[in-house]
């Protein structure tokens, strides 16, 4: 029997309270000597290798993994290991590696003091840092989840990530084998084996489950994360951290995207200790990358991953990095192969999760690699971020928009929700663009920055704030401090059956509310999910306010002083001419003069720049004479909805 993971487990998290690693935001790292080096290493030597070839794909992955899971060991208590990888966007060119170690490394950022020194190669990277590596965790490309697997034993074991390949060029050859070429003090001991000694699968779908005293759940993919669960989520040598990563199945259909692997976003998780999974949240097909497995094994074995985290956190919110990888499985794109389609798949994924207090920070396709997340974790933040004094009645009369007699005036009332910001990874990818265009400022415009992107990308939100001009609000995106369906939190509760999660939200979103001034969730996503009840909506009024929106609501109301709104259409993405028209039509079409009753639209736009939203309102305005239309920051809408309805 080869090694599995039976050691003790040395210093490890035992002591760790229940939930911390899940309430836990960005604080400042222990005290670095000015003098102590960041290392950089460059991967971008990758994108030159042919993904087509099968040997090149598997070199270009393999780098990739072994260098997320050490720069995540290494990063975990102070930044040491910047990598360079995302040098460009699915949204244009700019080099987003270099744009955010400018700003580390600007006056007062984090990385501002110290050296930079340059690694040239993995024997240099490996060399640098090898005390804090206690070898290697080897996994099966037979079957892919264990790369994912991998990743889990990585962090909890402070062990490299190594796909099993004897080829004489392999990196397993190279470092691993009992044959390694590399030097003495390079080689590492293969610590955790996900693979038999000689190549065949661990994991087989059949019989016991290997490590175990659990019977096969009928595939062999399920079979690897239940033996992952019960040796590191259940017994807490894991924490309840969670990443919907992409596995090894990558390799089978590279289709092009080195990004797309998705493999420099697991630094974060490995230097918190997280766990990774893959698996199909629909229980009526079998999933494309394991056809042949019992239905609904994928969904069963998910559901068990996150009842576990939640008995781990103690009924506390549990986060969910990552998303749906639709491009390659559970989803009618092609050659995804499955029965739903993509905005399903991610609506069933967020209303099974919401039912077990799990949240998603939503790394979707296109815009979903990120690296250096172990790096950004540790930027300090100032303990609060205020924003502008809230609009009283009397600002809201001074301004024009409320008559003598306390009455709103008849106008058409617009809030840009400006979105979607409900991932680390869109932020990280997208602000260098949107955030330095020249029109920021000219037209008000709602940021819907969700809070619980501070756990990875903390430096994002702070520049936004130290950089806002008096046109920018900050609100929570959809829906509050991190992806849920609320109508899921409440009880009775499809799926889980657990007991209701709303205070449990009420206590995770306050607090990251507080700290970043937020007043407005700027849009609840309903989904599949019932719409929010009585209860759901008071816990909103308590940590939101100044106004809500909702998919499944009245079209306005009260919960209390709490204002709510049922939010509008989204834009669409086209030139301003076409947006300007969707928004016409919103609102009835005829912008000829004012309205007999005040209007309020709130409109959703998806990575659009300011000069595209400067564009739509001078469109608007050029139809519609006089004051017909008001575009209004979002503390101002809610204000007017508040003392229409009051």
């Amino acid at each position: 029997m080869p090694e599995i993971d039976r050691r003790s487990f040395v210093g490890g998290l035992g002591g760790l309270a229940a939930g911390a690693s899940v309430l836990a935001t960005a604080r400042p790292a222990p005290a670095v000597a000015a003098t102590e080096p960041v290392f950089h290493y460059d991967l971008t030597h990758l994108y030159a290798l042919d993904l087509a070839d099968p040997a090149q794909a598997a070199r270009a992955h393999d780098e990739l993994h072994f260098v997320a899971t050490l720069q995540g060991i290494v990063n975990r208590d102070f930044p040491r290991l910047y990598v360079h990888f995302v040098d460009h966007s699915e949204f244009g060119t700019k080099d987003i590696d270099d744009y955010w170690l400018t700003v580390l490394r600007r006056d007062e950022g984090l990385l501002a003091d110290r050296p930079l020194r340059r690694l040239d190669s993995l024997d240099d990277l490996v060399r640098t840092f090898r005390r804090a590596l206690r070898g290697a965790v080897v996994w099966d490309p037979n079957v892919p989840a264990t790369s994912n697997v991998a990743s889990t034993v990585a962090g909890a074991r402070d062990l490299v990530a190594v796909r099993y390949d004897p080829s004489p060029d392999s990196l397993h050859t190279r470092y691993v084998g009992t044959r390694a070429t590399a030097d003495g003090p390079l080689r590492l001991p293969s610590v955790v084996r996900l693979v038999r000694d000689d190549g065949s699968p661990l994991f087989t779908g059949r019989g016991q489950i290997a490590g175990t005293r659990r019977q096969s759940t009928g595939s062999a993919k399920c079979d690897a994360y239940i033996w992952a669960v019960e040796h590191y989520l259940r017994s807490g040598r894991s924490t309840p951290d969670l990443g919907y990563y992409l596995d090894g199945y990558w390799l089978r259909r590279p289709q092009g995207k080195l990004q797309q692997a998705l493999l420099t976003n697991h630094d974060y998780l490995v230097s918190r200790r997280g766990f990774f999974f893959d698996l199909l949240p629909w229980d009526d097909e079998a999933p494309v990358d394991d056809p042949h497995q019992p239905v609904g094994t994928d969904q069963a074995t998910l559901e068990e991953i996150l009842r576990v985290a939640y008995e781990r956190a103690r009924g506390a919110m549990v986060p969910v990095h990552g998303f749906v990888p639709w491009g390659y499985k559970y989803t009618t794109v092609d050659p995804a192969g499955g029965h739903h389609e993509p905005v399903a798949t991610e609506w069933r994924f967020v209303q099974v999760a919401s039912a077990y207090n799990a949240y998603l920070d939503a790394d979707a396709e296109n815009l979903d690699a990120m690296a250096n997340a172990s790096v950004f974790r540790h930027a300090p933040l100032r303990a609060a971020y205020p924003q502008r004094p809230r609009p009283t009645t009397a600002d809201l009369r001074a301004r024009g928009f409320v008559d003598a007699s306390g009455a709103v005036v008849p106008r058409r009332y617009v809030m840009f929700y400006v979105g979607d910001y409900d991932s680390a990874a869109w932020l990280y990818q997208v602000m260098p663009y949107i955030w330095d265009d020249a029109a920021r400022g000219e037209v008000p415009l709602n940021w819907a920055f969700n809070p619980n992107l501070a756990e990875r990308m903390p430096v994002a939100l702070d520049l936004a704030r130290r950089t806002a001009t008096s046109a920018d609000t900050f609100v929570a995106g959809d829906s509050g401090a991190g992806y849920v369906n609320p109508g899921m939190l409440a009880a009775p509760r499809e799926f889980s059956g657990l007991p209701s999660g709303v205070a449990a939200w009420r206590r995770h979103c306050r607090p990251r509310y507080t700290r970043w001034d937020l007043t407005v969730t700027g849009f609840v996503i309903d989904g599949y999910a019932p719409g929010m009840d009585a209860g759901t909506r008071a816990a909103y009024a308590d940590f939101s306010p100044d106004g809500f929106a909702a998919q499944k609501i009245e079209p306005m109301g009260l919960v209390g002083t709490t204002p709510f709104v049922r939010m509008g259409p989204d834009l669409p993405r086209a030139d301003a001419a076409t947006a300007a028209r969707a928004l016409r039509d919103a609102l009835d079409g005829d912008l000829s003069g004012p309205p007999a009753a005040p209007r309020f639209l709130s409109v959703r736009t998806i990575l659009e720049s300011p000069s595209w939203h400067r564009d739509v309102v001078d469109t608007v305005h050029a139809q519609a004479p006089g004051a017909a239309v008001e575009f209004v920051d979002a503390h101002t809408f809610y204000a007017l909805v508040r003392q229409h309805l009051g």
